[in-house]
């Protein structure tokens, strides 16, 4: 089984974001960089299904040269190879422009499942896994808590507000899936070191045949038309204890409509 995992490095929510006065887009040189956290359950689930019924995990990753700390740390959980798609114009773009752009590569690449994150910590539409499968012209099965797959046939467990849905397919196919699908393994010594040899291919837009036209922030379809910086936080209130402390905090909580 051919399985891609997208991966998307972002800035660590540690970190303190900002926003470029330029352009408005985030800044990603400000703030460490990671792979965006439901990415990892995505890569853990591509391991295991190829574990469990063969093939191999590709690691398709959109982003600037720094992208490549990210699919490093993916091939050493045990990913195979990995397809990096870096190109100055491709700054900027929006969903529509992504998911366009990953589909010119998988559909270069080929795929019996895609797997993604079913949102990233720095934008959180949680839409690109619709607009992918859309684009791809297959099934799309979103917020997978559990995946199964039994020949040409898949079948997940959809989280819900009372439980799960069931929802079948047929491959080829594309599944988001949730933080509580699995729990990520760890790189190991050995992962690390092997991961160096791993094959990375590198593509440019030419590469990939896609019409600079169709992506970057010049061609976006939605634009940021106004933020502003968080201001300080402020020091909290003090209750002070004379007997009637609990008085106090619950008038406290009251007049904030808390309780």
């Amino acid at each position: 089984m051919n399985i891609v995992v997208c991966v998307k490095q972002v800035p660590d929510t540690w970190s303190e974001r900002t926003l470029r006065e330029s352009d408005s887009t985030l800044d990603r040189d400000a703030a460490d960089a990671v792979i965006n956290e439901l990415d990892e359950y995505a890569i853990e689930e591509g391991l295991r299904l190829a574990e469990a019924h063969g093939g191999e995990v590709t690691i398709l990753s959109m982003g600037p040269d720094r992208a490549t700390e990210a699919i490093r740390k993916a091939l050493s959980m045990g990913a195979d190879k990995a397809v990096h798609l870096v190109d100055d114009a491709l700054a900027g773009s929006d969903l529509l422009g992504t998911s366009a752009a990953l589909a010119a590569v998988l559909g270069q690449i080929g795929f019996d499942l895609v797997i993604l994150g079913s949102e990233s910590t720095d934008a959180r539409t949680g839409a690109l896994p619709a607009m992918l499968a859309e684009r791809l012209g297959v099934p799309q099965l979103s917020y997978a808590s559990k995946v199964e797959v039994d020949g040409s046939a898949i079948s997940i467990h959809r989280l819900a507000d009372y439980g799960y849905d069931t929802v079948e397919a047929t491959l080829p196919a594309v599944v988001s899936v949730v933080e509580k699908i699995n729990e990520p393994r760890y790189p190991t010594f050995k992962g690390i070191m092997a991961a160096k040899k791993k094959p990375v291919q590198t593509m440019s837009l030419a590469d990939a045949g896609i019409d600079p036209a169709t992506v970057g922030l010049a061609n976006a379809a939605s634009e940021v038309t106004g933020w502003a910086k968080r201001p300080p936080r402020q020091a909290g209130t003090i209750v002070t204890d004379e007997g009637d402390g609990g008085a106090k905090a619950a008038g406290f909580l009251a007049e904030r409509k808390f309780i």
